[in-house]
């Protein structure tokens, strides 16, 4: 039987009243409906540790579903850290909002308890990724662009490749700029947007883009293939894939990013396959983890929770599986 009229109604403002009062706690928004990034805890960037490099030190906390932590873990990776810089993976508590330690850590549970034992803010989000100091007892960096910064500067191997070289230095900075206003907060501008105005401007952005990086790659002579059309991937790749890499598993379906498939755009497809193809990308990447956190968490855009079926992760990182 469909229900009358009136009771889909009175349903429709009950429901949206409550939406308006849970997306207040997920995502802020200002007076015109954008969504806007709350500031992160520890974004100051630290001086290169006296003891950086030496085995066991420092600990790289990320989760898995977490594009911004999943950029530091990717510097991590293709910067071989892992001899000097501990990874260690927090789980997420969506009863709780919350990360969680599978194990204790520095005698903390949660990650909200390490941040407190750091000096943070009590009334701050503790958030991935974060590096943690074993000698200093406390969180040194927690905002994502800067620890990447930090990260490419951290004592590696001579073979480690540097992903900000400084010739390179003003075309990195203009393409992080930009990814960071309207690719990987743009997605989120899309799925928190409190109106159609919002959703519009921001959807506009982010395919706007999308289509500059397509030219951009489309029209590289060099045919390195990377955003600056260096040899070797740079930190403007690197804040790029997260995003990107989730495009059809989550954004396209959650957050309405669904104006026109990747592989229409080839020049990304290709760009996307190469970056994965790239050792140790692989390993970082987790398509289950991402679903079933971002459809089974964030209740306000999914009440039922239910993970729905997606693609192949496999199929997405082939360069000639365009169709």
């Amino acid at each position: 039987m469909v229900p009358a009229a009136p009771l889909v109604r009175t349903a429709r403002l009950l429901w949206h009243s409550q939406w308006e009062v849970l997306m207040g706690g997920l995502g802020p928004a200002d007076a015109q409906g954008r969504y806007r990034r709350p500031a992160a805890a520890f974004c100051e960037t630290p001086p290169l540790p006296a003891e950086a490099g030496e085995t066991g030190a420092h600990v790289l906390i990320v989760g898995r579903s977490c594009p911004w932590a999943h950029r530091a873990w990717l510097v991590w990776s293709l910067r071989q850290l892992g001899g000097s810089i501990e990874l260690l993976v927090v789980e997420p508590d969506p009863a709780a909002g919350r990360w969680r330690f599978a194990q204790p850590f520095e005698r903390c549970s949660t990650l909200l308890d390490l941040y407190r034992r750091s000096g943070g803010d009590p009334g701050a989000r503790a958030t991935v990724p974060a590096l943690y100091s074993r000698r200093q007892e406390r969180i040194l960096v927690g905002e994502s662009a800067r620890l990447i910064e930090l990260l490419n500067r951290w004592p590696a191997a001579a073979e480690a490749p540097d992903l900000a070289p400084v010739a390179d230095s003003a075309a990195i900075e203009r393409w992080r700029d930009r990814l960071q206003d309207h690719v990987n907060d743009g997605v989120y501008r899309c799925g928190f947007a409190r109106n159609q105005a919002a959703y519009d401007e921001a959807e506009g952005a982010l395919f706007e883009t999308l289509d500059a990086l397509e030219a951009s790659l489309a029209a590289d002579a060099s045919g390195a293939g990377w955003l600056v059309g260096s040899e070797t991937p740079s930190l403007a790749d690197v804040v790029l894939f997260p995003t990107l890499i989730r495009m059809e598993m989550v954004y396209a379906p959650l957050f309405g990013c669904s104006r026109r498939p990747l592989w229409m755009l080839p020049a990304l497809w290709r760009w996307r396959a190469r970056f994965f193809a790239l050792e140790g990308v692989a390993a970082t990447c987790s398509a289950p983890h991402w679903r079933a956190d971002y459809f089974g968490a964030l209740f306000p855009l999914h009440p039922s929770g239910i993970v729905p079926a997606g693609p192949d992760l496999a199929t997405l990182v082939n360069s000639r599986a365009q169709p």
